[in-house]
């Protein structure tokens, strides 16, 4: 039987102790945050502690907190989250870690320790700059080679910067700067002026 979300967290502070620097439990989910000079070392402990035995990533992706909480955030600007699973035990977990630099968000990569989180921290590369060390193959996967920035920055413009497209006199894909103007996108409710209210009185 898997243990409960209460249990596995004092579990977690059990075996982790002092390298946690947050551990909470909301929703019936687990969420440990930890430094990230630690982040090599607590996924081992994850994965071989045998009172834990997190053997499965099944995601990790990047987040940009710079808007978060309408801007009154005052903490580092880039994490990076990872999801595991423990197949024998069924119980999952959330760890994560801040980068310290928000200039160059710098992390160590955890192919190492699960092979299945390569192309997770290649997205994340891509989508939001963050380098993780020790990568085989960091470079980007889902934008274009000659894309520039990073897409899920909350600063990156919604219309991008170049656009592409198919030039048939030069016969090649060409980059040009942007043609859209920017405006601010704000959704617009139009309705009629008693809508939805009953029609019985």
């Amino acid at each position: 039987m898997p243990l409960t979300p209460e249990a596995l967290s004092a579990r977690l502070e059990e075996h982790l102790g002092e390298l946690l620097v947050g551990n909470i439990v909301d929703r019936g989910e687990v969420t440990i945050e930890v430094s990230p000079e630690d982040w090599i070392q607590v996924a081992t402990q994850l994965r071989d502690t045998s009172g834990l035995g997190f053997d499965t990533l099944i995601d990790l992706c990047g987040v940009d907190y710079s808007a978060y909480q309408d801007g009154a955030w005052e903490g580092s600007r880039f994490a990076v989250v990872a999801h595991l699973l423990s197949v024998s035990r069924n119980h999952r977990v959330r760890v994560r870690a801040f980068c310290a630099d928000d200039d160059l968000p710098i992390i160590a990569s955890l192919v190492d320790i699960w092979p299945a989180v390569n192309w997770f921290e290649r997205e994340a590369f891509d989508m939001y700059g963050i380098v993780f060390e020790g990568h085989p193959d960091l470079r980007r996967i889902l934008t274009d080679y000659g894309f520039v920035g990073h897409p899920f920055r909350k600063d990156f413009p919604i219309s991008g910067h170049v656009e592409m497209r198919y030039d048939p006199e030069l016969k090649r894909v060409v980059y040009e700067p942007v043609s859209i103007d920017p405006r601010e996108v704000t959704p617009r409710i139009v309705r009629e002026a008693h809508y939805g209210e009953s029609d019985r009185g």
